[in-house]
This record gives structure tokens, sequence and C-alpha cells, in this order.
């Protein structure tokens, strides 16, 4: 809970005459005397001081006066101090206070205003705001500011998610929750692997890639009945296309019909980019358990995250993709796609700095989904948590080799990484926050969340940059579904330097390394035991929790300054049952979900026939 907030000018109405100002600290650079306006009503002089002794950096005001703009939208529960500090650490640029006593009744009021109702006063310099931050005082006589600036409009952007503890999640599209295919594709993908069958003695290598292209043709045959008929056989039943309307992005578009098809039970997806156009008929598989992430997203009809896409697909194929995952608009409405879905040109690195180029959110706010980590800028990578890529035709039961299937992984890390930052928000920063008066210093702001902070990977055995590859890409990516929608020849073969990748394949994908974040185990492609990773316990600890609809809380900490190690605990149900520690926080965090299930396992097995059930029943999909 955070600390009662020190009391604004208690006697303001009634201060005695006098300077009566906050005295600055000793050894303090000299005020400057500035006018102070709100629009063109004049509120009185000001005394500016730089935050720094040395006066580095100057004062922000390029006019030499303060001139206030407007309010900042008001906040319930989070003081502007705290939300500039999270969205602009440490930006604190000078301090102001009124050289006169009593002060004059505009600026009262507009102190009073800001101070009460968690507003801050807004002065635009460019394409910079610099708010100031009504600061009570130890004397408690005069109207004093801290000014902090930030990039325009991020303030008003981050007032809301931060009110409503709500974060940002940033979606790609291909191999990380869809894999899709034209004709043309499919085409060159069967003939690709009938090739290396030629040259390839080995039996088991000749069986899985047979039992690749004997999936990659039941597809086909599917496309190729909806681009003739607009209806598709499935198991014997012939099911038809439904028209669904695409909502326009503004008010002057056309309305759009597609030609769709869903087939729930193979998790696929038929539609047409270009209605008029046939040979843009795409197939498309949906990951499994996307019901489920998407549903967390906006559980009873809350917004825990504020959602994204950034891809490096074409941008209208990119839109189909989304409007097939998201049918509803209740992750992303329509008029906010335009802006919402980012497409990066193929080579390009992607950038949170981009997909928030409105300035909609910062990008210490927002994690990312994606099944390559290098794509991503070096800063943001923190923030990245890497999905092994989606492969249906190459491994066709690589999703459901592990218990709890890669989305599920993704909404339990997503649910952690709220968790751990809304609660360094309020327990951390907005205690230390009240505390602060306007006489203390920059150092004394308290430490600002950072998504990074809380992300940590569900397989500490995982390789960034998921370098075991599958042999033939599944789907189409980047530049390629421009050229395959637009009826280019695009053959990997032909490609300049480029060098098909070895691997070894068996039947039915039995013994291929299962990739990234979502899985738990080792499985050697020469046939030996499996071998269970370290976050397995994190894993089934997580899993745990939301079979018992019980919380499980990660709670890290730096245990010791001098030596930099990392305390993690373990909460379930509010109750401590485990504490870890280690070097890194995915080391700690490991260490202390192992000792938390050993003790729920002597503890809680004879009291709570729930975590029982559950924890054997999770234990043994992993033993």
């Amino acid at each position: 809970m955070a600390a009662p907030r020190p009391p604004p000018l208690g006697a303001l109405g009634g201060v005695v005459g006098g300077s009566g100002g906050a005295a600055p600290a000793a050894g303090a650079p000299a005020g400057v005397s500035m006018r102070m306006f709100h629009g063109e009503s004049f509120l009185g002089e000001m005394e500016v001081f730089p935050m720094k002794r040395d006066g580095e950096g100057g004062l922000p005001f390029p006019t030499n006066e303060i001139r206030v703009s407007h309010f900042s939208p008001a906040s319930e529960r989070c003081p502007p101090l705290a939300i500039l500090q999270t969205i602009a650490p440490f930006s604190v640029r000078c301090k102001l206070q009124t050289k006169l006593t009593p002060p004059n009744p505009g600026l009262q009021r507009l102190y009073l205003t800001c101070f009460n109702e968690f507003k801050s006063a807004v002065v635009v310099v460019g394409d910079e705001e610099l708010h100031l931050v009504a600061m009570p005082t130890k004397s408690g006589k005069v109207p004093c500011f801290w000014c902090c600036s930030a990039r325009s409009g991020l303030y008003a952007a981050s007032v809301g998610m931060l009110n409503l503890r709500c974060l940002a999640i940033v979606f790609d599209l291909d191999e990380t929750l869809i894999v899709a295919n034209t004709m043309k594709s499919f085409e060159d993908r069967i003939e690709m692997l009938s090739r290396r069958m030629d040259v390839e003695d080995d039996p088991i290598r000749i069986a899985g890639m047979s039992a690749e292209i004997k999936r990659y043709i039941e597809d086909k045959e599917l496309l190729k009945e909806f681009i003739d008929m607009d209806t598709v056989t499935d198991n014997g039943k012939i099911v038809g296309t439904q028209k669904e309307e695409v909502q326009p992005m503004s008010g002057g578009q056309e309305r759009v019909f597609r030609p769709v098809i869903r087939l729930p039970d193979r998790n696929a997806i038929l539609t047409r980019i270009n209605p008029e156009n046939r040979d843009t008929s795409v197939f498309v598989k949906l990951r499994p358990a996307w019901e489920e992430l998407r549903s967390y997203l906006t559980a009873k009809g809350r917004k825990r995250f504020e959602v994204y896409v950034c891809t490096m697909a074409e941008r209208d194929y990119a839109l189909e993709m989304w409007r097939l995952l998201d049918p509803e608009g209740n992750l992303i409405s329509p008029q906010q796609l335009s802006e919402r879905v980012n497409c990066v040109k193929s080579g390009s690195k992607k950038s949170l700095q981009n997909v928030f180029r409105d300035r909609r959110c910062h990008p210490k706010m927002a994690m990312v989904i994606d099944d390559r980590l290098n794509v991503w800028d070096d800063k943001d990578q923190h923030r990245v948590h890497v999905v092994p890529a989606y492969i249906p035709y190459y491994a066709p039961q690589a999703e459901m080799a592990n218990a709890v299937p890669v989305l599920c992984v993704a909404r339990n890390v997503a649910c952690n990484v709220r968790g751990g930052f809304f609660r360094e928000f309020d327990e951390n920063l907005l205690r230390k926050v009240f505390e602060l008066y306007y006489e203390n210093g920059l150092l004394d702001l308290p430490y600002a969340p950072d998504v990074g902070d809380y992300l940590v990977c569900e397989d500490t055995s995982f390789v960034p940059g998921n370098k075991d590859q599958a042999p033939i890409p599944e789907g189409m990516r980047g530049t390629e579904v421009e050229k395959r929608l637009n009826g280019q020849s695009y053959r990997w073969e032909q490609r300049e330097g480029q060098q098909m990748p070895s691997s070894i394949r068996s039947p039915d994908d039995e013994g291929m390394p299962i990739r990234g974040t979502g899985g738990v185990r080792n499985i050697q492609p020469n046939g030996g035991s499996l071998a269970i990773t370290p976050s397995v316990y994190v894993t089934v600890l997580q899993e745990i929790g939301r079979l018992c609809d019980s919380k499980v809380e990660f709670r890290s900490t730096v245990s010791s300054v001098r030596s930099m190690l990392f305390s993690v605990e373990v909460l379930f149900n509010n109750e401590k049952i485990g504490i870890g520690v280690g070097k890194t926080r995915d080391e700690a965090q490991v260490q202390a979900a192992e000792k938390a299930l050993q003790n729920l396992e002597s503890e809680y097995i004879s009291s709570t026939s729930c975590v029982h059930q559950a924890l054997l029943c999770t234990l043994k999909s992993y033993l």
C-alpha cells in the first residue's frame, strides 16, 4: 500500500507575508527569475533553479518565460511524478518556486489543482512537453514545482495505461502465430522436398520427408478446391464459404467482403486477400492455444494489454492475417488497425520505437512475442519473449509435445511480467514518490520498472535466434508474401548463395529437437534419452497455479549490492513457498521455483487435493 501523501500547502490561503520560500540547499546553483503565465494570464514571478549544481544543460524555457498551455489528464491513482519517472526516468530539468508571498491567487489555484487532482501543468516547447509537477515542501508555505521533460503525447497515453494496470504486447505473425501458404508456395516446398528425397539414402530421413510432403499435399488440395469451387471437402463433408466483412479503417473506405472457410478442427482458415483475384487465396494454419492467449488478454472485458503487431509481411496480407486472429476486433479495434499494425521492410530491424511512433506507449512498458530475437533492435531484445517457430508440416506434434502449449507458456510469461511490473510500480515507485518533497534531489528518485526486468525465458537451455531451423521455411515471410500474392516466381533454390541446411528427420518428427522457450525437454537427434531442463520447474509451477485457480507470483530483488546477486521469492496465494538466489534473475527464478515445488510436495499434498492432483498430473507429463 502506498505511503500517505504529504499535505499540500495547508496554510496557503493565509500565508504570512515575507519571503518564506523553500530555501535552496547549500551550494545549490543560484535561481533565475522568470515570469509565469497560464495561457495569457500572468501568474507571477517564479524563481527557477537548475537541478545540477554546475547548471549543466541550462534551463528548458527558451524565451525565459514559463507559459502553461494546458493541464495533463487527471490520474485516478498515480501522481504525475510517478508517471514521469516511468516514461522519462530522471528527466527533472529544474525546480520552480514563487518569489512572492502570499502567492498570486491564479498561481495558488493552479498549484492546488495539480496537487489535489494528480495533474501536471504542461509547457509545450517544440516536440517536447515540460510537466510542472506540484510538490509538497517541508516549509509548506509557497507553491513549488519540479519541471520534468517528456516526448509530446507520451504522458497522456501513459496515464490511462498505468491507471488501468495495462501494458503493451507486440506480436509477430508468420511462424509465431500463423503459417500461411499459397498454391505457389505449396508447390515449391513439395518440389524441394521431392528433390532432396531423390538424393537421400537414409530411409529414416526419406520417411520423414515423405510424411511432410503428404501433409503439404493434403492442405494444397484443400486450397485448390477453395480456389476452384469456393468449397472444401473436410472428412467427407462439403464446407462452403462465408462472406466475412472487413471493417474499414476509415469512414471513406468501401465495404469489403472476403470469402472465408474456417476449419476449427484443423486449426485452419482459407481466405482470399483480394476477393476479386482467386490467385490471392491463402491457406492459413493458426497456432494451437491462440484462443487461450487471446482470452487472457481481454478477460472479463478488461484489457490487460494494449495489442500491437510488428511483422515483415506485406501490409494487406498482415491486416487480413490479424483479422483472422481477431475477427471481432476485441484486441485491436478497426479504427486502431492502421496505427497498431506495423509492417517493417524485409531486412530492416524491428524496433519498439517504430512500433510506438505515435507515442502511445513507452518501450519499457511493452513486451514482444516473436519466434526470432535477432530481427529486433539490440536495445529491445531484453523485452522479447522468444517462442519456438511454428512448424506444423515439419513437426505437427511439436505443439503438443509439452504439457503446456507454447502460447499458454507465452500467456504465463505475460501474466508474470504484468504482475512483476505493477508490483514494483505500486510497492516501490509509488511509495517512494509519495515520500518526496520539493527539497529532495534527483538521486532520491526511485527506480522505475522495465518489462525486461520481469521477462524470464521458460527454457534456460534455449539459444536465441532459433539456430536449429527446419530445413524448409514452412510459410511465407517478408518479401515472399508480396511476390507470391502478385504471382511472381520465387524459388528458394534459385536464390543466389542460398544453401539448404541439412537436418536429421524421422517419421512424425520422432527425435526432432523442439526449439525455443516453449520446449522444456531436450530430445536428442541421435535417439538419446530425454533430459529435463531446469526451467521445467517454472513452467510446472505456473501450470499448477492455473489448474488450481491460484495466484503464483515471482518477486525479484537485488539481494546484495556488492555481489549483485539476485533474489527471487515465490508466492502461492500470497504465501511464500520458495526463495532462490543467483547471479541472474533467470537463475534465481529457476532455483526458487524448484524449491517451491519441493515445498508444495512435502507440505501441501496432505491438505490440498487440488495442488496434489495438479502436481502429479503436470509432473507426470514431464517425467
